[in-house]
């Protein structure tokens, strides 16, 4: 096997590997972490490595699973965090603060440890991870992330670093967050599963709260299995945050569903898509069809854009009205910054308590029809990457459908996976989006349409290759 063979393979191909013994946890951590040092420096998807803490943990799962112990399918497996979630003894910089460190580590970063994982590097966010707002993908601490398939591209926000070195096989998987897309967006952009799992699934303490009724952590992968593999790790209650949930999550089961499904299409939601998009929508409801039903279903008539922008506006407040008052915002790079969240200041509160209100009623409509269905299907996005001198104007019509808010507000899963190409040979994806705690239901149905269309063999320099072939100035190098 060559190395950029090595660098796409699956958690479980992986997994194999590592039992039995033809590569060990030190050589492919030292794999991951010169891949990081490469082609994760040139997209400006690094912030900080954490070579001592990965060499240390990759020689304690060799000795491990030497002597027959074995923590799971992680275990010896590198990964990458974004940079709002701390680690012991490494900066946390939430995008915009270099020497930011905190004593206590995140409940993630603890149990992946205890799951065998292996923490390579804090990876880039958007500066306080986008909610301050920003409108060009330079509002970062590492430089604009660039995309895997496309140095020249952007990654999409906020969680550009994770997404950035999963796709270009650094590592096989990391943690990102989600307010309001920031894992579904960025897994779109490049070509890689993000997973934002139900609300509370994931515990976020040691995490940056950005706003407390919608923060959420979850795993950006190669593929659908992997962010379940990597959810059963990482869920579960947790003390430190009162918002988790006491349900238990497993995902490896004895026979998950290939076929039998029942899928909601949601009506016009490639309206205004760029072509290449809706083409590669409709090639996957056809596969999709070979395992279940297709019914077109509509939305709720509801106010998402206009509930989430008063939740958001409000919370962010709150959680940054210090520094915003203090005049924080002007030293951040982004100019949108400097003055978006004042409005949060003077936001009356019966404003916050309709929408939050009115946030039930999605909720429980929203909720009811996720319900009868194992997935309600719609790109993730209208449009491929954009150019990372652009601005995001650009993307608005057409690029944004209903059904990714309609999951933020209410609290339900989500995935994204990669289902073709389109523009410019740069990625597009579906969403799978289920009822509360039915995660198993929309990954099962995720890995049917990957294993029926192979869409996970897709490289970055194209769909029959397998290395990582990084654009610069138009030039492959």
């Amino acid at each position: 096997m060559n190395e950029e063979e090595l660098a796409f393979l699956s958690i479980r191909e992986l997994g194999i590997l590592l039992r039995s013994g033809e590569i060990s946890p030190t050589k492919l951590t030292e794999f991951c972490l010169g891949r990081l040092d490469d082609v994760g420096r040139r997209l400006n998807a690094v912030v900080t490595m954490t070579e001592d803490v990965a060499r240390r943990e990759a020689a304690l799962a060799e000795a491990e699973l030497r002597a027959g112990l074995d923590r799971g399918p992680l275990h010896g497996i590198p990964y990458g965090l974004k940079d709002i979630i701390s680690a012991a003894g490494t900066p946390t910089t939430w995008g915009a603060f270099p020497e930011q460190r905190f004593d206590q580590e995140a409940t993630v970063t603890r149990k992946l440890r205890d799951a065998g994982a292996i923490l390579l590097a804090k990876v880039a966010t958007i500066e306080l991870a986008g909610g301050m707002g920003y409108d060009n993908p330079n509002a970062s601490i590492s430089g604009p992330p660039g995309n895997p398939w496309h140095s020249g591209k952007w990654t999409n926000g906020s969680s550009s670093g994770p997404s950035a070195v999963v796709g270009a096989g650094a590592v096989p998987f990391a943690i990102g967050s989600d307010t309001a897309g920031s894992i579904l967006l960025p897994a779109a952009f490049t070509g890689t599963a993000g997973l934002r799992a139900t609300y509370g699934r994931v515990s976020r303490a040691g995490a940056m709260a950005l706003c407390w009724t919608l923060d959420r952590l979850g795993p950006m992968c190669r593929g659908a299995d992997d962010c379940g593999l990597v959810l059963e790790a990482i869920a579960g209650p947790d003390p430190r945050d009162r918002s988790s949930l006491t349900d238990s999550y497993r995902y490896r089961r004895p026979q998950p569903r290939r076929e039998g499904f029942r899928f909601g299409v949601v009506a016009g939601s490639w309206d205004g898509a760029e072509p290449e998009v809706s083409a590669n929508f409709r090639t996957s409801l056809a596969a999709l069809a070979e395992i279940g039903t297709l019914e077109e279903v509509d939305l709720p008539d509801l106010p998402y854009d206009d509930v989430a922008e008063v939740v958001i506006g409000a919370e962010v407040y709150a959680a940054f009205d210090e520094f915003i008052a203090a005049g924080g915002t002007t030293g951040l790079t982004a100019a949108k910054a400097w003055g978006h969240r004042l409005a949060g200041a003077v936001l009356p509160a019966h404003d916050y308590i309709r929408a939050q209100r009115i946030r039930r009623v999605i909720a429980d409509e929203f909720g009811a029809l996720a319900s009868r269905y194992d997935a309600l299907l719609a790109p993730s996005l209208g449009v491929v990457a954009s150019g990372l001198e652009e601005g995001f104007e650009y993307m608005l019509p057409g690029a944004f459908g209903p059904l990714n808010f309609a999951g933020v507000l209410s609290g339900t899963p989500t995935v994204s996976v990669l289902n073709g190409l389109g523009r410019d040979g740069l990625p597009t994806g579906i969403q799978f989006a289920g009822a509360r705690l039915a995660e198993n239901a929309i990954l099962d149905a995720a890995v049917a349409l990957e294993t029926r269309t192979g869409t996970t063999a897709l490289r970055p320099d194209g769909p029959h290759g397998v290395a990582v072939k990084v654009r610069v100035d138009g030039q492959v190098v």
